[in-house]
Formats: structure tokens, sequence, C-alpha cells
């Protein structure tokens, strides 16, 4: 394997008037390609502030954040926006689908920004919608599926763009048990079979319990970063 993700001494400081906020403090971090990574950490811990960071939707304050090798943290809002649609698939807790846009025209959304053709965006739509057990679905609208339908939805929608790296931001935290397990299924299967590398942000050992490595954060550093051997399949997921 590669290295997809390099992090080298990051920081990033928010200034609250007079007040100094470190959210993170020196991350060092080499994910390669391929991995399935859960970080975890309590709330203030910095673990969304750097899953923004290796999304590309936020900048380092200092350090250097390399993706496939390419140096990302001194890049312009257009460079970041063009990295984003091209190599990176976002999955949100909130799910992010347009209320009245049906099932294969929100996955197909990705597409017409890069200025593909339609008849190519929506084959590709459907591809991704199968892959998440959405045949027949296509036509359907948020509000005619269920919250693990729609996160299916969601999921496909960051596959459709064929992304070097899949940030999960809480995938789970607003779905029952049952469709938990379903969603933490179908990433399991996407890294297993496809060798898509996963980055997952979450508060739940259970839901953490199906990646194959597990970063603690804690005051804006890594605290803990350990490999883990576990069946996934043999997992049960309980939500509070």
């Amino acid at each position: 394997m590669s290295a997809l993700v390099v992090c080298e001494d990051i920081w990033k400081i928010y200034r609250l008037g007079d007040v100094e906020v470190q959210a993170l403090r020196g991350i060092d971090l080499l994910i390669e390609e391929g991995e399935f990574v859960a970080i975890m950490g309590a709330s203030g811990s910095g673990k969304s502030t750097l899953m923004n960071i290796l999304g590309c939707l936020d900048h380092p304050t200092r350090g250097r954040y390399l993706l496939r090798g390419v140096d990302v943290a001194g890049l312009g809002a257009n460079q970041l926006a063009e990295i984003r649609n091209r190599q990176i698939g976002f999955v949100f807790q909130n799910f992010n689908l347009i209320p009245r846009t049906s099932a294969l025209e929100n996955v197909q959304l990705p597409l017409f920004y890069r200025g593909m053709p339609l008849r190519q965006q929506r084959v590709l739509a459907a591809e991704a919608l199968a892959r998440v057990g959405l045949q027949g679905r296509e036509g359907h609208y948020p509000s005619q599926l269920s919250g693990g339908q729609q996160q299916r939805v969601a999921i496909a929608r960051a596959l459709v763009v064929s992304p070097s790296l899949l940030l999960a931001d809480e995938p789970t935290g607003n779905l029952d048990s049952t469709s938990s397990q379903e969603i933490m299924d179908i990433l399991s299967r996407l890294n297993k079979e496809q060798g898509i590398t996963i980055i997952l942000v979450t508060h739940e050992i259970d839901i953490a319990a199906y990646a194959k490595r597990e970063l603690v954060m804690k005051d804006g550093r890594i605290v803990a970063d350990r490999h883990i051997a576990r069946d996934a399949s043999s997992l049960s997921v309980e939500t509070s």
C-alpha cells in the first residue's frame, strides 16, 4: 500500500477575541490507501476539526497535509473545491440530501458540477445506487425514503465520483440500530471488496469496531493509535 493521507505537525488555532483556542496541536498522521480508520474522542477533542482539514473544508494554521503526495494545505479555494469534487466523498450525519430532488438526481449532483453529459450522469448515478442496494428507488424523493435509505443515497452520492477517500462524519448518528448496522455493513463491504479508503468519525464504540484502525483524540492531539483485528460481520450495533 502507498500513503494516501500524510499530516505533518498540523495545528489549527482559532482566535476568539483575545482568547486563543488550539483545536489541533501538532497532529502527525499517515493513512495508507485501503485503510478503514475510526476517529474517536469526546466533544471538543478535535476530531471534527481534523476531519474538516482532511476533507479540504478548512486550512490548518500551520503544518503540511499531503493527499496522494500533493500538499493541499496552501491551495486556494477553487483548487480545494476541485479536489473535493474529484477525490473526496462525504457522508454526513444529517444526509444533506436536496428534499425536492429524486434519489437519482441527488446522486448525479457531483457529476453535474463536473459538467458531465446528462446521460452519463444518469448511468453512473444508477450504478452507484445499485451498489448500495437501492435499485428501483431511483425516482423516490427523500421524504419517501427511510433514514437508512436516505443515508444509502448519501453514500451513493459520495461513491459516484470514484473518490480516493471517503469521509464519514457520524454516519449512523440519526439512525436506529438496524439501519446503523446496515450502513456499517455497506461501508465495510466497500472497504473490503473495493478497497475504498474510509475515515469515520464516531463517538460510539460499536460503530468504531467496524474499522481496522482506531485513533483516539483528546485536547487536539492523537493519544492512541491502534490497529484492530475484528470480524465486522459478527458485530451488532447498539445506539442510544
